[in-house]
Formats: structure tokens, C-alpha cells, sequence
């Protein structure tokens, strides 16, 4: 798990220039059919890096994306009215049959369809009419860390062209340094992952971007610590939930700097100032743990993933696991 982490500068880096040919034919595909709004479909990782990519599109190019859920067809036996949509499915192995057939009848019902795949021959990928691939290498831990980091990013380049923006053009060609600069964070994220050596619960609080990461990060903490871990939006936190802070739960909260940073920033001053527990992850100043900021709200997320990773695994050792060989779990499940 930490040697494949360590592997995202040149992943991203790789990944950026590989597909600027693949890149260029989406966007040219997408401006001659427009979509009235986006699908995405995926499992596990790649669904949680499918949340960062939908508040992407959403605040980026407003247009409103949902999640497939692939039983509506696979077990259900729907088939979707799709037609003018753009549909993504995101997975590293390319091999979840559900994912699969869901994508050949969303190109049947006139979807425009897209691949994030690691595996470029891989069904999905010979299903989908567009892939761009992640450009991993393989990769062998069961807890996705690399492949999660490169779906983050792979339809990036299409955004910043749909939308003319120079200034994620820039930050996706600074990130891989950026993403170098976030390796040389592991003693700190060791040290804060320390604190939480015999915790059996953790709350996961985000807003906006990063409540993709939030997600990614309460999946990590059950796949490789055994941590009931759970993420809420900061500001769905109150409805309910919140109650688990009188059981004495803490709180890790994700951190930004973009529209959300002030909402999210009153937030958890406010659950310390009632006696909550509260750490922090991101590029925010204030943060614990501050990861570096990218120059863009879409590109700060893929630090803020990586320092979390960096955590993640050393909390498993602190708390003498191998993250890399969780009980019941293999790399690829293939559901139907």
C-alpha cells in the first residue's frame, strides 16, 4: 500500500501525458454532442472518486450528475432512458460485470459512454466508446491507493478544456510536485495516525470536493485497521449524527481552501468549542495535517487523498496490522 502510493507523482505525471490524444477526442466528442447531464457508475474507490468528480462537473461546467446504481439493471432489469447523457464508469480492474453491462445498455439507450480503467483491455473497456486510461501499472494492494489517485484526475484535462480554464491546466501540470511534496509529509501523517492506535470508531467529515476523499478515507480505515469509520457532509453532521460525539467518537475533518473553506472551517470550530475531538487533513493553514495546496479546488483533493493514505497505512502498523493483506477482502470483486 505505501510503496504504491508512493508511486502517484509519476503515476499522474504519466497519466497526463499519455492521454492528451484520448483527452483531445473526448472534447471534441463532447462539444459536438453537448450532454444535458453526467452518470457516473462505479464500486467502491472508484465510486468515492466518482463524488469528487460530480462536485467537479457540478461547479465546473454545472451540470448535474448522478449515481448509477448498476443493480437498477443488472438485477432489476431497467433499462435506462440515457439518451443525450454522459456516462463514466470508473474501475481499476475494467472486470465488475455489473459495471460492464450497465455501460453496453447506457450506449445502447444513447449515452455518450467513458472508461477510467487501469486495465486497457479489460471488458469495460472495450465497452465503453471513450477510455482513458488511469495508467497505473499494476497494481497488487487490496486497498486501492494509486488507482483511486489517477480517477481522480484522468478526466481532468477534459474539464479544464470544456471549460477554458488556464488555471487547471496549470495546476494539473504542477501536481505531480506537488504530489512529491505530500511524500515528505509521511513522518507527520505517522505521528497524527499514532493518536488514534486503539480507536474503534472514527467520524469523517467533508464538504464539497472533498467529500469524495471523506468517503475514500472511512472505506480505508475499515479495509485496513478493522476502524468503524464513517463520513457525513459537515453540514448533513447536525441532522442526527452528531450524537455519536456525546459517546466521545472523534472527528478527522478534510479541509480546503475553495467556496467551502469558511462553512467548513466555522463547522469544526464549532464541534471543539463543545468539547468534540477534532483533527484536521487538508490544504487548509489551520489544518493538523496540511497537505499542499495545488493552486485549484478540483486538483487540492489529490494531495489531501494522499496524505490520508500516508496516515491510513501507518495507523494500520501502529496498530500492528498488515494494511496489506485485510481479512476477507481480495483485490478484484466482480459483483453482478
Amino acid at each position: 500500500m505505501l510503496v504504491e502510493a508512493r508511486e502517484a507523482p509519476e503515476v499522474v505525471r504519466r497519466q497526463l501525458a499519455a492521454n492528451r490524444d484520448a483527452v483531445q477526442a473526448l472534447v471534441t466528442a463532447l462539444r459536438s454532442r453537448p450532454p444535458a447531464y453526467a452518470v457516473t457508475i462505479a464500486r467502491g474507490s472508484s465510486d468515492h472518486a466518482c463524488t469528487v468528480l460530480k462536485y467537479a462537473l457540478e461547479t465546473q461546467l454545472a451540470l448535474p450528475v448522478a449515481s448509477l446504481g448498476p443493480s437498477v439493471h443488472t438485477l432489476y432489469g431497467t433499462r435506462l432512458d440515457l439518451h443525450g447523457a454522459l456516462v463514466i464508469a470508473v474501475s481499476q480492474s475494467g472486470a465488475s460485470p455489473d459495471v460492464v453491462e450497465s455501460v453496453r445498455m447506457a450506449r445502447t439507450q444513447g449515452a455518450l459512454t467513458v472508461a477510467l480503467v487501469n486495465v486497457e483491455d479489460s471488458d469495460l473497456a472495450r465497452t465503453a466508446e471513450f477510455v482513458l486510461p488511469l495508467h497505473c501499472g499494476e497494481e497488487k494492494a487490496v486497498a486501492a491507493t494509486k488507482s483511486y489517485l489517477a480517477s481522480l484526475t484522468a478526466f481532468l484535462p477534459v474539464l479544464a478544456e470544456l471549460h477554458d480554464d488556464q488555471t487547471l491546466r496549470d495546476a494539473l501540470q504542477g501536481l505531480p510536485e506537488h504530489l512529491t511534496q505530500t511524500l515528505a509529509l509521511e513522518d507527520q501523517a505517522r505521528g497524527l495516525a499514532e493518536r488514534y492506535r486503539f480507536a474503534q470508531d472514527l467520524l469523517i467529515l467533508a464538504r464539497g470536493l472533498p467529500y469524495g476523499v471523506a468517503q475514500e478515507a472511512a472505506l480505508k480505515l475499515k479495509e485496513t485497521s478493522g476502524i468503524h469509520a464513517e463520513a457525513y457532509s459537515a453540514a448533513e453532521f447536525s441532522h442526527g449524527p452528531k450524537r455519536l460525539l456525546a459517546e466521545g467518537v472523534p472527528v478527522l475533518g478534510v479541509t480546503s481552501v475553495d467556496a467551502a473553506q469558511g462553512a467548513v472551517s466555522a463547522a469544526y470550530a464549532e464541534l471543539r468549542a463543545g468539547g468534540a475531538d477534532v483533527r484536521t487533513l487538508g490544504p487548509d493553514p489551520l489544518s493538523t495535517l496540511i497537505t499542499p495546496g495545488t493552486g485549484h479546488g478540483v486538483t487540492d483533493v489529490v494531495p489531501t487523498a494522499l496524505g490520508f493514505y500516508l496516515f491510513a497505512a501507518h495507523l494500520a502498523l501502529h496498530r500492528g496490522l498488515d494494511p496489506d493483506r485485510p481479512p476477507l477482502l481480495s483485490k478484484v470483486t466482480k459483483t453482478r
